[in-house]
């Protein structure tokens, strides 16, 4: 079977994808969302954790096969970036949000040499904000950044122009839609909501695709 879809499948199954198109979310923002995402549930799932590690490891060797270093960011991809350098025997450090108020007021946690080439760990991308402010901070330390691998990306055209504009590759290891496709296989959802999923992932400030 296609990783992206094995991980669609755990995703689904320990509920860190979770759909409600009928009776949508309200995000921060007052985005009315039919979905929820909660990648930190995999860290308590043994079988999606250990298949989520090495096909980030795969992906990682495929697509930055110079890698020297992983940095996860603060803090949904630590965990990720330690476990994944452990099967790649890589160092590993992590990018805080923001500097420390105290000591050596480091943003940048573990040693990290100038022309070092880093891929940053992240567990989801939406608009890709978070992760350009992480890939920005490596970078302003001297490292080389060879792009991005994450879990899960909505595909939002706001993220992938972003990503675009800032120069930055990201490889997820499952899209939006495999996971909407298979939610629709399983029975999850109906048929007919993947197009209502589609059209929020096309527009998420469009809420028309609740009447659709």
């Amino acid at each position: 079977m296609d990783v992206s879809k094995i991980i669609a499948a755990h995703l689904l199954r320990i509920g860190a994808v979770f759909f409600r198109p009928q009776e949508p979310f309200t995000w921060a923002s007052g985005i009315k969302s039919p979905v929820y995402c909660d990648n930190r549930l995999i860290l308590t799932d043994v079988a999606a954790r250990n298949d989520v590690e090495h096909a980030f490891a795969e992906a990682i060797k495929l697509h930055f096969p110079e890698a020297e270093v992983l940095m996860g960011t603060s803090t949904a991809g630590i965990a990720h970036a330690a476990i994944t350098a452990d099967i790649m025997s890589l160092p590993m450090g992590y990018v805080r949000s923001g500097n420390k108020d105290h000591g050596r007021q480091n943003r940048i946690e573990g040693k990290l040499l100038p022309g070092q080439k880093v891929v940053v760990v992240e567990d989801l991308i939406s608009t890709g904000g978070s992760a350009i402010e992480v890939v920005e901070a490596l970078r302003e330390e001297g490292a080389q950044v060879l792009g991005i691998v994450s879990i899960f990306t909505y595909g939002m055209q706001k993220g992938i122009d972003k990503l675009e504009s800032a120069n930055v590759k990201n490889v997820s290891l499952v899209t939006f839609d495999v996971v909407a496709e298979a939610a629709a296989e399983t029975g999850y959802i109906k048929k007919e909501d993947v197009q209502k999923l589609i059209a929020f992932r096309n527009n998420p400030s469009d809420e028309s695709w609740m009447e659709a």
